[in-house]
């Protein structure tokens, strides 16, 4: 879309849709739009059978009880990947970074999340990893968190021999294709899908780095985050800083939408969407006719789904680091095949073709942008219901998910079909779902 569409739209108007575009509230409201229009009838896709959700809310609670009964249910991140098969991964890194500070040992697990995260699409039913270390073979998304995490311990990420336990730009720059597949154990026999889109984003992650040395430094590391956002250099204009009365102690608190913004401002231009709203990247972001919504963005409907799922891995790492994350209820379920998958299978988003399941989806079509405006909805009408099952009126979606929608998609599709397949095949490069 370019500004010849808009010939009225200034450059502040733009800056004020991106703006807009990049904020987790936009994201509720849009999905909620689209979800309206599906209950009235305006869809040409869906209709919804909302009297089936307290049987889906039935069994992602007696799942959650199943994996958690001691009630300690943790937050959906990337960090429950990297303690695949009972190993304790965080403590091996904590011991690589024995005698570093606080800031840095912070900076360092940022790294390591955010690395796993963008390595993170699809493998195929075909890769596995083998992990020498605890002998155990890792698939799908557990084996490509364990293989970063690997990847990360060895050095592959960092351009520093002395420091190998980091991310910088310089050695992102340098990284090609026969490495990573190195570094993944792909040969021909153990193909991973996607290898040469994985470079290209370290790469475009690199550029992002190094285009904002203010926030990421000269060394262009992404961990430099945390140092924006809780004001330990020079950036203030990234933080949330307050004095508890009467103490002498800095009390860092960041609110979790602050934090999806910054993740959103530095790197929107790395996604391989391509999805740009007058001239400017918005990454994980859609036109549709339901959409609604005033102002420039109108008709656009935000997801971020990478960059929220991002968003809750890194509050482990903030939290460690005595930095407290607000406002985690601001931030909205992850809208991909897992927990989209369970509410179609689960009868409750009713597509209007039987046959939608026998053709390939595309990330942009109205299909699958209302799919996952009517996932975002419905995960949060769930919320409740799931709740008063478990008997937790504080739960946060952070843990139904993780407890959870996640799991029951896999469970009910494993169900449903051989090898757990979901019940939407998608045309994706892995950054959208």
């Amino acid at each position: 879309m370019s500004n010849d569409l808009h010939p009225t739209l200034t450059p502040g108007d733009v800056s004020e849709g991106v703006r807009r575009l990049r904020q987790a509230a936009t994201v509720r409201e849009r999905c909620a739009h689209i979800t309206q229009g599906v209950r009235e009838g305006r869809s040409e896709h869906f209709r919804l059978d909302e009297g089936r959700l307290d049987a889906v809310a039935q069994r992602i609670a007696a799942l959650t009880q199943s994996r958690f009964p001691d009630g300690r249910i943790p937050l959906h991140s990337r960090w429950r990947h990297f303690e695949a098969g009972g190993v304790d991964r965080l403590a091996e890194v904590n011991a690589r970074l024995a005698g570093h500070s606080h800031v840095a040992r912070a900076r360092a697990h940022i790294e390591l999340v955010m690395i796993s995260v963008l390595l993170d699409a699809g493998a195929g039913a075909q890769w596995q990893y083998v992990e020498t270390e605890s002998r155990q073979t890792f698939s799908r998304s557990e084996g490509l968190a364990v293989a970063s995490l690997r990847a990360f311990l060895a050095g592959a990420f960092s351009s520093d021999p002395g420091d190998p336990c980091r991310v910088d730009a310089k050695a992102l720059s340098r990284m090609d294709v026969p490495t990573l597949a190195a570094l993944f154990q792909v040969r021909d026999i153990n193909p991973l899908l996607g290898l040469e889109g994985r470079v290209n984003l370290l790469r475009r992650l690199a550029q992002a780095l190094r285009a904002q040395p203010d926030t990421f430094t000269a060394d262009g590391r992404p961990g430099h985050l945390f140092d924006a956002l809780t004001h330990h250099h020079h950036a203030p204009r990234l933080h949330h800083h307050h004095v508890v009365p009467g103490s002498t102690q800095h009390q860092h608190h960041v609110a979790a939408p602050r934090l999806l913004q910054a993740l959103l401002d530095g790197f929107s231009a790395i996604w391989p969407s391509g999805q740009q709203f007058l001239g400017v990247p918005v990454g994980d972001a859609w036109a549709h006719p339901l959409a609604g919504g005033e102002g420039p963005s109108a008709g656009w409907v935000p997801f971020h789904k990478l960059s929220q799922w991002l968003t809750w891995s890194l509050v482990e790492p903030f939290e460690a680091a005595g930095v407290h994350i607000t406002e985690l209820e601001a931030l909205t379920g992850l809208p991909e095949y897992r927990n989209g998958g369970l509410l179609l299978d689960a009868g409750v988003i009713v597509p209007l073709d039987a046959e939608f399941g026998t053709r390939l989806r595309v990330p942009g079509e109205a299909w699958v942008i209302e799919w996952r405006s009517l996932t975002v909805s419905l995960l949060d009408a769930l919320l409740p219901r799931v709740r008063a099952l478990l008997a937790n009126e504080h739960l946060p979606l952070g843990c139904l998910l993780e407890g959870g929608s996640w799991a029951a998609g896999r469970q009910i599709a494993a169900e449903r079909r051989p090898g757990g397949a979901p019940p939407v095949a998608i045309d994706s490069d892995g950054t959208v779902f």
